[in-house]
């Protein structure tokens, strides 16, 4: 279901997980499951593990599936008859003796039954047939909810290490704003700037801290709902290992459309769908149509004369006849049977116009979303060359402080824009490798179209 190629080429992320930057020596003895008092080392792979492990849904979902898995490997349940047993224990006593009345024999009387009935009709086929179709689609269901909890794994890693990358960016504005203020004071004690410059110094500094302060309670926030995600108390210190990094990679929409809709979990399901109703409805149409046979048979015994006891045993075949009977109530069964499938159908039409859509879309964006990343790297490399003579400038006395403070905030938001384009990029990546249907891992290390001899674009 999730293999196949698509011909062409596509614009993908390819995202290549480095390793956190080397830790204080107090920290230098945590290792991946961390120690107690010790930070969480936690890379993406082993997110997802925990995730999958501890997600309490899945664990629903695998329950269900266990009991749809008992069901399709005992269809012989369907054929098992009926079998029913009885015990008691009865007593007697003659009212009147004497001539002229019979005798009565007085006291206790055992007796046990068992019984066994069987019923057959030509319907019998096609429910076993829905048991497991049934298991087929909550293993289905199964692995679309464990991809989609992967995906959003992913999601919350990328955008938590984006949230970080931003908060060293905002720290390093900060430090620039203090020694840019260091300077100007510098500068007013000796005389060579007035107090202006001091106090649009001392705004800019404070503006930096307070960005940085806002940003880093929005990643610890971040990261607690991350780590509830995965199961781990909030309350626990993590560090993630890993890095955002994007290639360019082109494919064709079309094929990408023609060789996975059919594939994609949505698009099976209808057609399960479509497949349980119409054995739904042979079934009713077999079993309110077609002759059934019932077998029964039962023994039954009293006392402990085992001469007294009984075995009794009927066959019988029942030829159903209302139901060919038009505007009967097995007739309109039968009829609201055949359209359900109709709207079924319809359904399965829809569920495909959708997915195209959503792939074409997926991938035209992905395409967009380039150009962005490199219009925001000539934005930042404009924003750093912009600061550098601005700040030379002011050294000479040819700049005002001010501008200086705009263009040292134009150089962080450079930044940040280009970190915002790589973070949109990635997650259209995995919005496509779940609209295809395909395992992330094999969409980021083997795009789908690709031609192994020709190589990404940078």
């Amino acid at each position: 279901m999730r293999r196949g190629r698509a011909a062409g080429f596509f614009l993908i992320l390819s995202m290549s997980l480095g390793f956190a930057p080397a830790l204080p020596s107090a920290e230098a003895g945590a290792g991946a499951a961390g120690t107690a008092g010790s930070p969480l080392i936690l890379s993406l792979d082993e997110a997802v593990r925990r995730a999958l492990e501890n997600n309490l849904n899945l664990k629903k979902n695998l329950i269900d599936l266990s009991s749809a898995e008992y069901a399709a490997k005992r269809l012989w349940s369907e054929l098992f008859p009926s079998i029913t047993g009885g015990a008691g224990i009865g007593y007697s006593s003659a009212l009147f003796t004497g001539d002229g009345f019979a005798l009565d024999e007085s006291g206790a009387n055992p007796n046990a039954s068992l019984g066994l009935t069987l019923g057959l009709n030509a319907g019998i086929p096609y429910a076993m047939k829905n048991i497991r179709l049934a298991y087929q689609s909550r293993l289905l269901n199964y692995e679309e909810a464990c991809n989609q909890l992967e995906i959003q794994v992913i999601k919350n890693f990328y955008s938590l290490i984006a949230d970080r990358e931003n908060l060293n960016f905002l720290e390093e504005t900060l430090k620039l704003a203090e020694q840019q203020l260091e300077k100007n004071q510098v500068a007013f004690n000796n005389g060579l700037v007035g107090e202006l410059v001091v106090l649009q110094s001392r705004l800019g500094v404070e503006t930096a801290r307070y960005d940085l302060s806002a940003a880093r309670s929005a990643y610890m926030n971040g990261m607690g709902e991350f780590l509830a995600l995965l199961g781990i108390g909030q309350d626990r210190e993590a560090l993630l290992e890993g890095e955002i990094d994007v290639i360019r990679v082109e494919a064709d929409s079309e094929s990408l459309v023609r060789d996975y809709v059919p594939r994609r979990p949505d698009i099976i399901s209808r057609r399960q769908e479509i497949e349980r109703l119409e054995n739904a409805e042979k079934q009713t149409l077999l079993s309110s149509k077609a002759p059934s046979l019932s077998l029964s048979a039962r023994w039954e015994g009293r006392g402990v004369d085992p001469f007294a006891d009984t075995l009794s045993g009927t066959a019988s075949v029942n030829i159903p006849i209302d139901s060919w009977i038009p505007g009967t109530a097995k007739d309109q069964a039968g009829r609201t049977a055949r359209a359900d499938i109709e709207k079924a159908k319809l359904d399965l039409k829809s569920a495909e116009d959708s997915a195209v859509t959503q792939i074409r879309s997926l991938a035209a964006n992905l395409r967009n979303s380039w150009d962005s990343i490199e219009i925001a790297r000539l934005g930042l490399e404009v924003a750093e060359r912009t600061h550098e003579l601005t700040e030379q400038g002011f050294r000479n006395g040819t700049v005002e402080s001010l501008v200086l403070e705009d263009a040292r905030n134009s150089l962080a938001e450079a930044r940040q824009r280009l970190l915002r384009s790589k973070l949109a990029y990635q997650t259209m990546t995995l919005d496509l490798s779940a609209a295809l249907n395909i395992n992330w891992k094999d969409f980021l290390n083997k795009p789908p179209g690709l031609p192994p001899e020709i190589p990404a674009t940078p």
